[in-house]
């Protein structure tokens, strides 16, 4: 038997709203109905599950939605929201929703059109381009007009605990920045706002965290790829299983992070620089005009041009990774110890062996990247995003699985070929050969399959690269204070 108390019918709720003596029945009729259909158990309060479950059902997917919604309407701070202040939240916010659609209607004739989006964002230093705003528009377009009307626009925002214009523009941007173990990306875009408030940093950190977490996570997978590429030639019958067994057999299962600390260790560099050249050379493409949104293609250049600058600063470290991933117990101490051998045995040129293959690398995989992930995301949401310019973290991570993915297939004979010339004065009897050299011999010795040694592993940590990153990059962007 329920309580007596417990209200659990439209009509109670209905009276309740006549009870605070709007001036809007059709509104508080339509807060009644969304309560009634948030309020899962009937005890007319919605907790923070109860409003989860509901938002999850309406398409709404961003994280910690809910908390923030429970968080600014609770007034009694019980933890969830009853009636009244489920519909003070509400009536506060559309009041909010209302300020914020007649700013963005320059024209004032009741809808917001493709121009005033762009507008919008463009004054707050986000550059878009008509495609970009296009879509933004489809995703509130519910009639087909090509224009958003006041009732549109509330709907949209309703349950997005927004407070301002800006708040806006971050929830029509979404930035992800992962790192699979072998090229870390950054964000592509950041506002003004968000650059003077140390969000870029804050984000870049989080970024790098997950990137830590994650690359210590998939190590010995890295080790096994590396000795693969470098050991599997000389013996044919080394295999996955195989291979294992002999860096344990040699150093124990400790000898399977080997490596992992600078690899590690070089990611704060790494992402630093990358960013700040992208920053710059996307400077320098605009020109004097900040506002213009740039094509594909010179993002892609940007990026091969921010990763190339990123890469010859750095690059001694990647030498250091595969020595000290390859090196046998007792070999070196550390890494100081490492590079105080290679550069008395070997000098300076030593730490950029392997640079020209690694630098040509850079294209095939950005670009590839690039275009497959732009379309898997442009033909999902064409097909099934007819309600959100953003298709969802899933679907994001799934278009940069795939993308990655297809990126180092078509990059990993110059990869195979860098290792081989970083190994090669580390390897008794491995001949030292120059970049083309080292083709021509994998191709005559091993034949085309040859350049795909090792892959196996490589494929095999992408999905928990991906999945570890995602998890921790989500957690680090809570605890420093950056929204989704």
């Amino acid at each position: 038997m329920g309580d007596a108390r417990t209200p659990s019918c439209l009509g109670w709720t209905l009276a309740r709203c006549q009870e605070t003596g709007s001036a809007d029945p059709e509104r508080e009729k339509r807060w009644a109905e969304l309560f009634e259909q948030l309020d899962l158990n009937k005890d007319g309060r919605i907790d923070i599950n109860e409003l989860r479950i509901g938002l999850r059902a309406r398409g709404f997917l961003r994280s910690d939605v809910e908390e923030q919604i429970v968080r600014e309407g609770d007034t009694n701070n019980d933890g969830q929201l009853d009636f009244e202040e489920f519909t003070e939240y509400l009536r506060v916010h559309e009041k909010r929703l209302r300020l914020m659609f007649r700013s963005l209607d320059y024209n004032d004739d009741g809808c917001i059109d493709l121009g005033e989006i762009q507008r919008s964002l463009h004054s707050l230093g986000v550059a878009v381009s008509t495609e970009q705003a296009s879509r933004i528009l489809q995703s509130m377009d519910r009639d087909g007009t090509l224009t958003i009307d006041w009732n549109e626009w509330r709907d949209h925002f309703l349950f997005s605990p927004i407070h301002n214009i800006e708040d806006i523009a971050h929830f029509w941007k979404h930035s992800l920045m992962l790192d699979i173990g072998e090229h870390l990306t950054v964000p592509d875009e950041f506002s003004e706002r968000e650059r003077r408030s140390g969000v870029v940093w804050r984000q870049l950190v989080a970024g790098a965290m997950a990137g830590a977490v994650s690359r210590t996570g998939t190590a010995p997978l890295d080790r096994l790829k590396v000795f693969l590429q470098v050991h599997g030639s000389r013996n044919p019958r080394i295999n996955l299983w195989t291979s294992v067994r002999r860096m344990v057999q040699e150093g124990g299962i400790q000898s399977l992070w080997r490596g992992n600390g600078i690899n590690v260790l070089k990611i704060a560099p790494e992402s630093a620089i990358k960013f700040m050249a992208y920053e710059q050379i996307k400077r320098l493409m605009r020109g004097d005009n900040e506002n213009v949104s740039l094509r594909v293609q010179e993002r892609f250049l940007a990026g091969s041009l921010a990763g190339a600058t990123a890469q010859t600063i750095i690059y001694p470290m990647e030498v250091l990774k595969t020595r000290l991933t390859l090196r046998k117990t007792g070999q070196y101490s550390g890494m100081a110890d490492c590079a105080k051998k290679i550069l008395c045995n070997e000098g300076v040129l030593a730490f950029y062996r392997g640079y020209v293959p690694n630098t040509l690398g850079i294209i095939p995989y950005a670009g590839i990247d690039l275009a497959v992930y732009e379309t898997l995301k442009n033909a999902w949401l064409q097909r099934y995003c007819v309600d959100s310019a953003d298709p969802g973290v899933l679907v994001l991570l799934g278009c940069g699985t795939v993308s990655s993915t297809c990126g180092q297939l078509a990059s990993y004979p110059l990869a195979l070929v860098r290792t081989r010339m970083q190994a090669q004065a580390s390897v008794d009897g491995a001949p030292k050969l120059s970049m083309l050299g080292q083709f021509k011999h994998i191709v005559s010795q091993e034949g085309v399959p040859g350049l795909y040694r090792g892959i196996a592993p490589n494929f095999l940590k992408v999905i928990p690269a991906v999945s570890i990153s995602y998890v921790v990059y989500e957690h680090m962007k809570k605890a420093l204070g950056v929204g989704s």
